[in-house]
């Protein structure tokens, strides 16, 4: 009697599971196309280096709902990005809160694999930049391009472990508060003194070291050089 019990008890959970429509929950449709592309100077061809960690990102709405959810992709700290997880549609996107100057929305299709590029205008070009260790100093030299009249608030010289080091994931840093119009024809000069960061920046190890640069703008971020990789 009690095994019958126990039965009987199994047998009305599963038909309360399947009224409430759970037995249903895999039959979505699955993701079937993806979205790659970059992040181009509109000027000079080249991807526009971001921060990974609180960098900008690129809004993707959905057409055909009346209230779509706005969906949001980050972009590679190589100016790249990647989502494989799309469904083939019409959607509104753009790059948002970077280091660009504004750019709209613009209407695609999403089918397959497909390749969306965007050519923005960065707030700041890094130019001539070189990163070299001097003895027991990490030297970086460049010049500063504005692109717009806005006044560099300070400039950066990272260094961490990983890649995508830049202003937020960094375990050393050198920087200077600019609060004013650069000039292109100035060579800018950062430092790092490895002899008082020796715990930090160990020698014999290798550590990756960029340069930036970040404008007076509402949510800007910092406009980059690429990484150097460098032996301590």
């Amino acid at each position: 009697m009690k095994r019958f019990k126990i039965y009987l008890n199994a047998v009305i959970a599963v038909l309360f599971l399947n009224s409430c429509g759970l037995s249903e929950i895999d039959n979505y449709d699955a993701p079937n196309a993806s979205i790659h592309g970059g992040i181009y100077d509109n000027e000079t061809g080249e991807l526009v280096q971001q921060d990974l960690i609180q960098g900008m990102q690129i809004e993707f709405v959905e057409d055909g709902f009346e209230n779509p959810e706005i969906q949001t992709m980050v972009v590679k700290n190589d100016g790249t990005y990647r989502n494989k997880l799309m469904f083939a549609s019409t959607y509104m996107i753009r790059p948002v809160r970077g280091n660009f100057v504004e750019v709209p929305q613009k209407g695609v299709e999403v089918k397959g694999d497909t390749k969306i590029d965007f050519h923005v205008q960065p707030y700041i070009r890094i130019k001539n930049a070189k990163i070299e260790k001097q003895g027991n100093m990490i030297v970086a030299t460049f010049n500063i391009q504005q692109t717009v009249t806005n006044t560099v608030n300070r400039i950066g010289l990272f260094a961490h472990e990983e890649p995508n080091v830049g202003s937020p994931l960094n375990t050393v840093r050198a920087e200077l508060t600019i609060n004013g119009t650069t000039y292109e024809n100035v060579e800018y000069k950062l430092e790092i003194d490895l002899a008082e960061h020796e715990s930090r920046l160990k020698s014999g190890n290798q550590y990756y070291f960029r340069i930036g640069a970040l404008i007076n703008a509402p949510e800007a971020k910092f406009n980059y050089a690429p990484a150097v990789r460098l032996t301590m």
